[in-house]
């Protein structure tokens, strides 16, 4: 029983106050309040002063800052985009102009330059050169024919006077001569009517330029009606058969400058237009634009290319397209007024280009344009504008 109120007697003198802790676990009680009391006073250090600082903010105004940019009035080049097919200027169909027979020899391949008149194949000609030599031989027997009456007519031109031939004879002599001269010009027409067919059977090229198709081989049996056997560009001359709307080429004109790249190719060749279609297809709606160009053995006939064709020329505002932007009422930009507020200015666009965006209608050019960031301000906010020179 002593034992038990011992014991009972030492806990409650532990647990007096003003007693030093006779153990760790104390200590560890004490620490511990100490730094939650530390710790409670950072934390109104940094978030106590955080939270004054936006109502001191409060009575400053921050306007922002937006870049504008006075786009003036430019002269803008008014260009057409269009596509179409490659083909020679002037092609020339050749085929055969005469008589025909087989092929023995084809002289030309495609891609290859020829003068006019120059020969492309040649046709079998041994049955025309016997005919030309059997004229020949013709022509010979009519002269000598001429000869003898000749002379028999200047005999008896001689003895007439003497009596011995009357006037009846030596009219009938001249007579003679005159047949047999007209002979002599008949068998020479016919030989050279010969040695004419003789020479159509060669297959010659019109003109000169360039051989585009062959479509002839050796040992081919051709006539007036097998239909092209060459094809040819004359002079070389290629253009550009540009499809574009009626609205289009009714403000285009002859010798509009244009820029040509064939598909696949990364190069651009210069031309220009030296023909619009006078009439309108009714399915498309579309006309055609020749453009002209120099020849290159990068263009070829019945290839794909696309152009771009100067139309004209306009002075209008010119933007970029930062400073474009669309909504169901149609295309605006933003505008800063005299007092520095956001307006919006409803426009009319026109070419988009690398260059910019025309302005067709809504701006003079001398307005302050906001250049970018448009969406995120709104009518009647007021900025703080950027000038910025306008490329």
């Amino acid at each position: 029983m002593n034992d038990y109120q011992g014991s009972i007697g030492h806990e409650e003198r532990l647990a007096l106050p003003g007693e030093p802790a006779p153990s760790g676990r104390g200590r560890t009680i004490v620490i511990a309040l100490v730094v939650v009391v530390l710790l409670a006073i950072a934390a109104w250090a940094m978030f106590g002063r955080k939270k004054a600082d936006p109502a001191a903010g409060t009575k400053t105004e921050q306007m922002p800052s937006v870049t504008v940019v006075v786009p003036g009035r430019k002269t803008v080049d008014r260009t057409l985009s269009a596509t179409g097919t490659l083909a020679a200027r002037r092609e020339m169909p050749v085929g055969v102009a005469g008589e025909g027979g087989m092929i023995t020899r084809v002289l030309v391949e495609p891609g290859q330059w020829v003068n006019a008149g120059q020969v492309l194949a040649t046709v079998d000609r041994s049955v025309q050169t016997q005919t030309a030599q059997s004229l020949a031989a013709q022509v010979a027997v009519a002269r000598s024919d001429q000869s003898i009456a000749q002379a028999e007519l200047d005999r008896a031109q001689q003895l007439v006077d003497r009596g011995f031939i009357s006037k009846a004879d030596l009219q009938r002599k001249a007579a003679t001569r005159d047949a047999a001269a007209a002979r002599v010009q008949v068998a020479a027409a016919s030989l050279r009517e010969a040695n004419a067919r003789t020479g159509r059977l060669d297959i010659r090229a019109p003109a000169a330029g360039l051989v585009l198709t062959r479509g002839a081989e050796p040992g081919q049996i051709v006539s007036s009606g097998s239909g092209v056997l060459f094809r040819m560009a004359q002079g070389g001359q290629i253009e550009m058969r540009a499809q574009l709307s009626e609205a289009d080429l009714a403000s285009l004109h002859t010798g509009a400058r244009a820029q040509v790249t064939p598909v696949g190719s990364d190069r651009t060749f210069a031309g220009e237009v030296w023909q619009v279609s006078p009439i309108i297809d009714p399915q498309t709606r579309q006309g055609i634009a020749r453009v002209a160009l120099r020849y290159d053995p990068a263009l070829r006939p019945g290839g794909f290319a696309s152009a771009t064709i100067v139309g004209g020329a306009a002075v209008a505002p010119l933007l970029p397209d930062s400073a474009l932007q669309s909504d169901e009422k149609g295309s605006f930009v933003y505008i800063i007024d005299k007092d520095d507020k956001v307006a919006r200015r409803n426009i009319r666009i026109g070419q988009v280009s690398d260059a910019g965006v025309t302005v067709l209608s809504g701006l003079d050019g001398t307005e302050r344009v906001v250049r970018s960031a448009g969406g995120f301000l709104a009518p009647g906010q007021k900025v703080k504008p950027i000038a910025q020179k306008a490329s």
